[in-house]
């Protein structure tokens, strides 16, 4: 009987070399797929997971001269400064706002899009359609922002001069904080709704003919095959991207916002990305920028699991 155990025990112990032998051994079989993903495995582990290192600073007083290692440490005392500040819940606000604003709008927009190019029939129009809505995607951030400013122009810009040729008094895109959200939100559907599409199109270039030919015989509308056929086929994507969107939410990127940015309208375009951008880059203040970019990627994440996890429960198309 003890035999028996020993050499049970001694099978167990030979197991894991055995399956690591196994690991190398499929990895030297499949070498070529490996070289194939090395460059975007060493992009992430060098841009993305290295960086994390100087994560730490958001719990030190930072000093430059006594780099990250001889930095004190101070807790959460950045984080409770952020917290209690009188600019945290405006910061939140204007967050939150923007990205619910263009989760509202910007997300089904792409649907109706792809919903509408896959029922047109004329070649010809259907790619000069695709083709002018997405041709504002490849239009850099700095070029789009530039645009908005010329055609917004109380002086100059041709958005203004229709307005008013048509009678109506021109309201102030441009300093009026009232119009900012709904001007970065309009100007950011019309740069991406167009390339949004592709994923949808793609979703639907899968439904069986079949499919259309049979709601067809029984006499359904093409409203009904739409309803019926394919908005089931593309809801798990729609699902896919509206939990990355959410995984997004407190992630308004501040490039755009900060082009589009004056002292006029400051009250509604100041986000926490542009906070951290001028509390670390204006004021050098490393150490609570650091806290602040933590506390929203955290949120970020937070939200992402939440919602992938109420997805999870009521159907099948979750992220993992």
């Amino acid at each position: 009987m003890q035999d028996t155990k020993a050499a049970v025990s001694g099978d167990a112990m030979l197991k894991p070399g055995k399956h690591t032998k196994g690991v190398w051994k499929r990895i030297i079989q499949n070498w070529e797929l490996y070289i194939f993903i090395a460059p975007a495995f060493f992009y992430f582990l060098i841009f993305s997971y290295g960086p994390m290192y100087g994560i730490q600073i958001a719990f030190k007083n930072f000093i430059p001269t006594k780099g990250i290692t001889g930095s004190p440490w101070v807790g959460f005392d950045h984080f409770e400064r952020f917290f209690h500040s009188y600019y945290f819940w405006d910061l939140l606000w204007n967050t939150l706002s923007i990205s619910l604003y263009e989760l509202a709008v910007g997300f089904p927009i792409p649907i109706i899009l792809a919903l509408a190019f896959n029922e047109v029939r004329n070649g010809f129009f259907k790619k000069l359609a695709q083709t002018v809505t997405y041709a504002p995607h490849f239009i850099s951030v700095v070029v789009m922002a530039g645009m908005i400013i010329s055609f917004l122009s109380p002086s100059t810009g041709i958005v203004i001069h229709i307005i008013e040729g048509l009678g109506f008094q021109a309201p102030e895109f441009l300093t009026d904080p009232r119009w900012f959200k709904t001007m970065y939100v309009l100007s950011g559907v019309w740069q991406s709704a167009g390339w949004g599409t592709i994923i949808y199109l793609a979703a639907l270039s899968g439904v069986d003919p079949g499919l259309h030919e049979a709601a067809i015989i029984d006499g359904a509308s093409r409203f009904q095959r739409i309803r019926h056929i394919n908005i089931p086929t593309i809801i798990p994507t729609m699902t896919i991207l509206l939990i990355l969107n959410m995984g997004s939410l407190l992630g308004v990127g501040f490039e755009k916002i900060l082009l589009l940015q004056n002292p006029l309208n400051m009250v509604s375009s100041d986000v926490i990305s542009t906070f951290v951008y001028r509390s670390g880059l204006v004021d050098a203040q490393y150490s609570f920028s650091t806290a602040i970019g933590l506390f929203n990627s955290v949120i970020n994440c937070v939200m992402l699991v939440v919602v992938n996890q109420i997805v999870r429960r009521t159907s099948e198309n979750s992220l993992w």
